[in-house]
């Protein structure tokens, strides 16, 4: 009788433990698993800044206090976030909050105005997670997604969708214009901007950045290959004038592989002197693996030029290890570079010059415009033209830029890109580095000069 008593108890325990089982196996599902291995890396960003108001009796100003709202997605584990511009600028504030609860105060590292993407960095004793980052070049439509973010202000909240549509161009407004979005349908909501858009692996694969006002379930995110070749940018010591390597970087990315191929290497350069080569794969910097260009440029994050850094490179199927050291910021020699002599002046040839190698149309700063205020620069030269199809049009000078340097030179005259050109062709330099102020921004590249003649 006892037997008989105690046999369905068990049997009882034993169907409970199974409905659990069974219960948590259909709870888990892929989007719960995907939201879990990514939502350490998301940052609920809040911000302030000042207005003025006019008071309409004594006609004084006051300041009061905005309150934004954001999301950022961690990037490297010293505390590097990436968000929109539009979430931190002009504030005086910013605020992130991990899903811990833990928060910290933050500052801005570099914005991209015109892509809408800023880099932050909070300084915390403990080891951030870094999002696991996925690519936008395999992304299938109808495929499901979630966004994450500081909806409303409510703290990593999620949503789900597929995605609607690649590809999409939007203009916002007269000043602020997208390309080549991912549309989705999963709810974006204010706070969602500078979030990640994440696939059932749980891979960022876009970071949310507009809804189209008026318009239910059309949200649109920048792509995750598009955001990190900004995020390189932003990061890199050369950009903050912290150090120089020399070596121009190409991303390429798959659904079946994510690489950083050495694309040149400049002339008399760190890289150069390390033994990189156009076409070395990069394995490994330091004790990071290497995917893109933003791990490399991770791996040099807080060295001091004359810094060693261990490379593992793959070269004709071998991999090969090198040493490199890190060199002087290239921002500073143009700044403090004294000019070495000028050839001849400007005339109507060498602009026909200038205009078929570089692309470029220039004018000197007229006097009374303060277009370097604030800058570091003792000048430089305004871009009026840009010729289609041209190295400069393909990387990226616009009309409107100053043009404050080439190579180790600064370019406060034409008769100094004349003398720079002349000395470029003379040691075989292409591509030159350029230096450019948009803004209050410092940016650079690298001109692949057409043939000179």
């Amino acid at each position: 009788m006892i037997k008989w008593l105690i046999t369905p108890a068990i049997y009882g325990v034993l169907c409970l433990t199974a409905v659990l089982s069974s219960a948590s196996e259909l709870r888990e599902t892929p989007a719960v698993r995907a939201y879990k291995r990514a939502s350490a890396s998301v940052v609920n960003i809040h911000t302030e800044k000042s207005a003025q108001e006019r008071d309409s009796v004594f006609a004084s100003s006051r300041g009061r206090k905005i309150n934004g709202m954001g999301t950022g997605i961690v990037i490297d584990e010293r505390g590097y976030i990436v968000t929109n511009h539009h979430v931190v600028a002009d504030v005086e504030l910013i605020r992130a909050t991990f899903e811990d609860g833990s928060d910290y105060d933050a500052r801005v590292i570099g914005v991209d105005k015109e892509q809408d993407l800023a880099v932050i960095k909070v300084d915390g004793t403990k080891t951030f997670k870094v999002a696991p980052f996925g690519t936008s070049s395999d992304i299938y439509l109808a495929e499901r997604v979630l966004a994450i973010g500081n909806a409303y202000g409510y703290r990593h909240t999620v949503t789900e969708g597929i995605v609607s549509a690649l590809g999409r161009d939007v203009e916002v407004n007269e000043t602020q214009s997208y390309r080549n979005l991912i549309q989705t349908d999963a709810s974006i909501n204010p706070g969602n901007s500078g979030g990640p858009l994440i696939n059932m692996d749980g891979d960022v694969i876009g970071v949310n950045v507009a809804i189209r006002a008026g318009a239910q379930r059309i949200g649109f995110a920048i792509p995750i290959d598009d955001a990190r070749k900004v995020v390189a940018r932003l990061i890199s010591v050369e950009q903050m004038g912290l150090g120089y390597h020399g070596a121009i970087l190409r991303d390429l990315k798959t659904a079946t592989q994510k690489l950083l191929i050495i694309e040149n290497v400049l002339s008399d350069s760190p890289a150069q002197r390390a033994g990189l080569k156009a076409g070395d794969v990069v394995l490994k910097a330091g004790s990071l693996e290497v995917c893109d260009s933003v791990d490399f440029e991770r791996s040099l994050l807080g060295r001091k030029p004359g810094d060693n850094l261990d490379l593992v490179v793959r070269r004709n199927d071998r991999d090969e290890k090198l040493n490199f050291a890190l060199g002087q910021s290239n921002i500073s020699l143009v700044q403090n570079q004294a000019f070495r002599p000028a050839s001849t002046g400007i005339n109507e040839t060498e602009a026909q010059r200038f205009w078929q190698i570089l692309g470029l149309k220039l004018a000197p700063i007229a006097a009374d415009q303060k277009l370097l205020t604030g800058t570091r620069y003792r000048g430089g030269l305004r871009v009026v033209d840009v010729r289609p199809d041209s190295p400069a049009a393909s990387n990226g000078i616009t009309k409107g830029d100053i043009l404050v340097g080439l190579h180790d030179w600064e370019t406060l005259s034409v008769e100094n890109v004349t003398w720079i050109v002349n000395k470029s062709n003379e040691i075989k330099l292409n591509p030159i580095k350029f230096y450019i102020v948009r803004g209050q921004e410092t940016l650079f590249g690298h001109l692949q000069t057409a043939s000179r003649q």
